[in-house]
């Protein structure tokens, strides 16, 4: 990737509001040539979709996020890939991601309810071919997602307690 390119994913990772014509100022470049290296970017696939961080909890957005730990048997001549095709076709699944340790992929989830992600567990995810054991976490509070501290999360004054 050129160094215009890749400072220009930079400037869009920070803020993906800012104009071509920002950016163009800020590299002391053209917005004609930022804009076709943006163009660029979109068309091979580096740049997938722009979108906020959002903090649910001032939203009022009332839904339940798990993350879960899945144990697969991977599938000959596929690996993980082919498992993880199939379990990201699900509407549920948020992210998808292969790990290294104790467990073989990550899966975000997303339900209005706990009812609604448990069932998700138990009556897709876990009878799914080549799932071998899952283990649950329910996400209770956000503090900071994708790099940005939520502001208001949470309070860095807390009372001092002495023995």
């Amino acid at each position: 990737m050129t160094k215009l390119k890749n400072d220009i994913v930079n400037i869009l990772c920070e803020d993906a509001r800012i104009t071509p014509a920002r950016i163009a100022s800020m590299l002391k470049t053209d917005a004609a040539a930022v804009e076709k290296a943006i163009a660029e970017l979109e068309h091979d696939g580096v740049i997938i979709k722009y979108m906020p961080v959002l903090n649910e909890e001032k939203l009022g957005k009332e839904t339940v996020q798990a993350l879960i730990e899945v144990k697969v048997s991977p599938m000959y001549m596929h690996g993980f890939d082919a498992i993880a095709a199939e379990l990201s076709a699900f509407p549920e699944v948020r992210s998808l991601y292969l790990m290294s340790g104790g467990f073989d992929l990550t899966i975000i989830v997303e339900g209005r309810t706990l009812k609604e992600v448990a069932l998700f567990v138990s009556e897709k995810l876990s009878p799914t071919d080549k799932v071998i054991s899952t283990a649950t976490h329910f996400i209770l509070k956000k503090y900071k997602t994708e790099g940005v501290t939520l502001t208001g999360s949470f309070d860095p004054q807390r009372m001092i307690v002495h023995p």
